[in-house]
């Protein structure tokens, strides 16, 4: 294709921005970018019922924040507008297209009543399905114009063959071809006068140039309808780029009970804006090296859409948590103590060195809501079991920590200089007049000042951030702990 590369993403404002939305919107703008062509928002909102207060401002932010910056919209007219599908309705442009459907015998009024479309339902495999039978097709002008004239409600149907087939090409899916005795006659004007999601569509990315259509494989099975209303109109048919199904681990659709099937709902999580992006991009898509981890700039130059998977994408969080450490192991320093701060915070209320916990925990995270639970310690020494003193590869157990701690007790209080590199060389310095192994003595000072089997620093580094104070209230608490267990 010789023109210029056009996308666009076109979200209904019904609530947060679904996982799967987000990616069409990313592959959407991808495309567009990888060509040097534009990338466009339209919102469609012609379904009033499913309409939520606020939900377009969540458009606007999600894409804000994600960078993912459009190129024409309701906020920037390229000359394509209005870009919201109810202003472009209330123009009348809808009907318009759709009469002239009529006038090439391609679509027809429909004036059954629901009593009527009842009675056309039918149980498929479990499932209740109604195929309209093309009862209004026979009615004759004069039938019509009088049942218009009388106020009737009615529908505007697309008048699709009941023999032969329809193919139409997929990048990804390839040729596919259905029976035309499938097609049903589907709405394109809705009883309130409002088109309906799939003829909107059409008739908007025709007239806003709109080259390359990034959706999701469930909307397959009404591609061909659509190619039937472009091969109508006489308007030539653009590239399809259907995207897999997101599922969860249990191989189900994503759901909104999942959690974490929305944009916002990973950011209250914890997630990084540029993690999940960069996640978002490899649910259907790799590169050519398997390369995973991108900035959105080097996505825009990387990324192909023809090798995009037909196979469901899974939506691993165990994934997204390992990538999303990778983001923040590899922030800059500043940049993450000032997320993390919150954090430390809500945590610990103490004076102590903020600065030094967060480069304790800075590598060992995935997400930010994991430092209270690594850091809790530093506030107070929780209770646990003395059990914990036992180390068989340092050789430690209860008994002999005792004796160690008691030993180095009298160290620590003479011990002026709390700093990590003056306390390290005061217990190796004990370790070597004892003839211990370094493990058998750091080992219980770590579990004496911590209460934790884990921590994110050495038992020096924590003694400098609580100081001297604490750490002998600590170690002396310890030794009682362990004196009460002989």
């Amino acid at each position: 294709m010789d023109k210029k590369v056009r996308t666009r993403f076109a979200p209904s404002p019904t609530g947060r921005m679904h996982v799967g939305n987000l990616r069409t919107a990313l592959y959407a703008y991808l495309i567009a970018k990888h060509e040097g062509g534009d990338f466009l928002l339209r919102i469609e909102d012609t379904d009033q019922e499913r309409l939520v207060e606020g939900a377009v401002d969540i458009i606007y932010r999600t894409l804000e924040k994600t960078g993912l910056i459009h190129d024409e919209g309701p906020d920037k007219d390229g000359g394509c507008g209005p870009y919201v599908q109810s202003e472009r309705q209330a123009s009348g442009i809808y009907m318009e297209y759709a009469k002239q459907l009529i006038d090439r015998g391609e679509a027809y009024y429909c004036f059954c009543d629901k009593e009527r479309l009842d009675s056309l339902k039918q149980e498929v495999a479990g499932k209740e399905i109604s195929v309209y039978d093309k009862h209004c097709l026979s009615l004759s002008k004069e039938e019509v114009e009088e049942k218009l004239a009388s106020g009737i409600p009615y529908v505007i149907r697309q008048n699709n063959p009941t023999e032969g087939t329809t193919t139409f090409c997929d990048e990804i899916y390839g040729d596919i071809t259905v029976d035309n005795s499938e097609l049903d006659d589907m709405i394109l004007i809705k009883s309130d006068g409002y088109p309906t999601y799939n003829f909107a569509n059409v008739v908007d990315d025709h007239l806003m140039g709109i080259t390359h259509v990034v959706r999701g494989n469930e909307y397959l099975s009404s591609s061909p309808k659509y190619n039937r209303l472009y091969e109508a109109f006489g308007w030539e048919v653009p590239v399809y780029v259907h995207c897999p199904l997101i599922t969860d681990e249990e191989h189900k659709k994503l759901s909104k009970r999942s959690g974490h099937s929305s944009f916002e709902d990973l950011l209250d999580q914890g997630f990084l804006t540029e993690a999940v992006i960069n996640y978002v991009a490899l649910l259907g898509w790799s590169s050519e090296d398997n390369r995973e981890i991108f900035t959105l700039e080097e996505l825009v130059q990387a990324f192909n859409y023809r090798h995009m998977s037909k196979s469901p994408a899974v939506f691993d969080m165990t994934k997204l948590k390992w990538m999303n450490g990778e983001y923040i192991k590899a922030m800059d320093f500043d940049v993450f103590y000032e997320k993390a701060l919150p954090f430390l915070k809500e945590t610990i209320h103490k004076d102590i060195d903020f600065k030094k916990v967060a480069e304790m925990v800075k590598t060992r995270i995935e997400i930010f809501p994991e430092i209270p639970a690594l850091i809790d310690f530093f506030e107070a020494v929780p209770e646990y079991d003395a059990a914990m003193y036992t180390h068989k590869k340092m050789k430690t157990n209860a008994e002999t920590s005792l004796a160690v701690l008691k030993e180095v007790l009298p160290v620590l209080e003479e011990q002026t200089d709390y700093s990590n590199d003056a306390l390290y060389g005061c217990l190796v310095e004990f370790v070597k007049e004892k003839g211990y192994k370094n493990g058998y003595v750091m080992w219980p000072i770590r579990t004496a000042v911590s209460g934790k089997q884990m921590t994110p620093a050495g038992a020096t580094e924590i003694m400098e951030v609580i100081g001297k104070e604490e750490t002998l209230v600590r170690v002396k608490n310890a030794i009682d702990k362990l004196e009460a267990c002989q």
